[in-house]
């Protein structure tokens, strides 16, 4: 069970983050709590499983990065971990994930989101990747257009069941 209070939040944090120093203490004084306690609950309903995690999402072209490319890696199954971790250590690479391989027509299983400034900037760092994991069979596809940036929204009070 959702108490009001925890609604409250929750409906908080999945709008933007105030760009300030210290954002969950606008937030509890919005919802009328101490910002220490805020940082509880928030804890106490990622551990009670209401909450998954509480994330960022970045706007890369208002901050400057024009450049986005998946790219798309052929890994050893036995290496996957290991190499995605390494990946993932690249401040210009935002995602590392998993995905089957469907040889022979798609051959990749692991993926990052390289961000740059330019498209050399992308290939640049693949090139790094590529030859600190040793991950030669890769390929980049860029983003020609977003179409989404959102996530799900709750208690919204728009719906007939409002949780």
């Amino acid at each position: 069970m959702v108490t009001p209070q925890e609604k409250e939040i929750i409906k908080c944090l999945q709008e933007d983050l105030p760009l300030e120093a210290s954002p969950f203490k606008r937030i509890a004084e919005k919802i009328g709590m101490d910002e220490n306690a805020l940082v509880e609950k928030i804890v106490q309903l990622k551990e009670r499983g209401v909450l998954r995690r509480v994330g960022a999402v970045v706007h890369h072209y208002q901050a400057g990065y024009a450049f986005n490319a998946m790219g798309c890696w052929q890994v050893p199954e036995e290496m996957v971990v290991k190499t995605g971790e390494k990946m993932a250590c690249y401040s210009e690479v935002s995602h590392v994930y998993q995905r089957p391989a469907h040889p022979p027509f798609w051959p990749y299983n692991l993926f990052t989101m390289i961000h740059g400034k330019s498209r050399e900037d992308c290939e640049r760092v693949a090139a790094k990747i590529s030859q600190e994991t040793g991950v030669e069979k890769f390929t980049l596809l860029y983003s020609i257009k977003e179409f989404k940036k959102t996530s799900m929204k709750y208690f919204t009070g728009g719906g007939s069941y409002d949780g």
